[in-house]
């Protein structure tokens, strides 16, 4: 009896490291191309983002570079925000070539930004406090940006733009029920779209979001490119409010969430307690404005479709310690 329950014992582990090794073998997949179930909604006119008439008709978006922006957030050894910098303080380098500043500001000058809410089944108990965090951010903000609010579950949907005000966003965004799948790779693509028709050259994205999409037609590998090749910064707020996920995907949904981030400059900043989400919010809202942004024409003409390296340098005046520099790496320059 003793070594029939050890016996039982291996062969539950034994499956359990399988399960586990499956498991880890679709995330990395995931990261080079379609999964099967993605793949499959590809081929199918069923698919998630055939229903969105927005999505449907979309070329591929790719982003001509002329005037290349780069947001630079700089912070001390405290993580606070270190202002009062001058154009003298930045070095910039394109594939370690040095360029030539032609734009440096600081102010608060409006940006466009475009807000990606979760609003699936998996939101039910976090959607108040979504709403909470809305409001806060928009509290915070430039009343001259320019916004638009995108919502997904089973799809992305376009919620409203910058021609209502935020009491109508509040109240359109109570009306929806948490319910379905997460699409969130197909709202970033959607989001990105309409980012083209942006009024100002300073492009923001929040993801508000657990991060567990399990319902997109396109692919985190795509997705990447997509954000990387933009002169879009996104940032995150991922709602990670419990040790015990109730899927591989909400499990995953931290790292995928930076892996959108992180390339494009932006980060992702995890809300374990769902009463911290509006003071977080009201935090990036107010980030996204203290920042420098550094523009320059590179001294290369872009025009050979490959992938430029960005290098930002800060020396700030002797006797203010030590600064870190957080800003996009790099961005693809238009073919011929």
């Amino acid at each position: 009896m003793l070594f029939n329950f050890r016996l039982d014992r291996r062969t539950h582990l034994l499956s359990a490291i399988l399960l586990v090794a499956q498991s880890l073998s679709s995330v990395l997949n995931c990261q080079t191309a379609s999964t099967p179930t993605q793949q499959a909604r590809l081929n199918s006119p069923s698919g998630a983002v055939e229903h969105d008439p927005a999505l449907r008709h979309l070329p591929a978006l790719h982003v001509g570079v002329d005037l290349v922006l780069v947001p630079v957030t700089v912070v001390d050894d405290m993580n606070r925000p270190v202002m009062g910098l001058d154009r003298q303080h930045f070095s910039v380098y394109e594939d370690n070539d040095p360029q030539q500043i032609t734009l440096f500001t600081e102010e608060d000058s409006p940006i466009s930004v475009g807000l990606l809410l979760d609003v699936s089944r998996s939101m039910t108990n976090k959607f108040v406090t979504e709403r909470a965090a809305v409001e806060s951010f928009f509290n915070n903000a430039n009343p001259k940006d320019d916004y638009f609010v995108v919502t997904f579950a089973d799809h992305p949907k376009l919620l409203t733009n910058a021609s209502q005000s935020i009491e109508e966003i509040q109240e359109k965004l109570a009306a929806n029920i948490p319910e379905g799948q997460t699409a969130l790779l197909d709202a970033v693509y959607l989001a990105m779209s309409k980012m083209r028709s942006a009024q100002h050259d300073r492009r923001v994205m929040l993801i508000i979001s657990d991060g567990g999409d399990n319902h997109s037609r396109y692919g985190m590998k795509e997705i990447k490119s997509l954000v990387a090749e933009s002169n879009v910064q996104v940032y995150s707020i991922g709602i990670f409010d419990s040790l015990v996920f109730r899927s591989f995907e909400e499990f995953m949904g931290k790292r995928w969430l930076g892996e959108i981030t992180d390339v494009t400059g932006g980060r992702t900043v995890a809300a374990g307690e769902l009463g911290k989400l509006p003071g977080i919010a009201a935090s990036l809202s107010r980030e996204m404005r203290n920042q420098y942004v550094i523009g320059y024409r590179p001294s290369t003409p872009p025009s050979d479709s490959k992938w430029r390296k960005i290098r930002v340098r800060v020396t700030p005046p002797s006797g203010n310690g030590k600064v870190h520099a957080y800003y996009k790496k790099g961005y693809m320059a238009a073919g011929k």
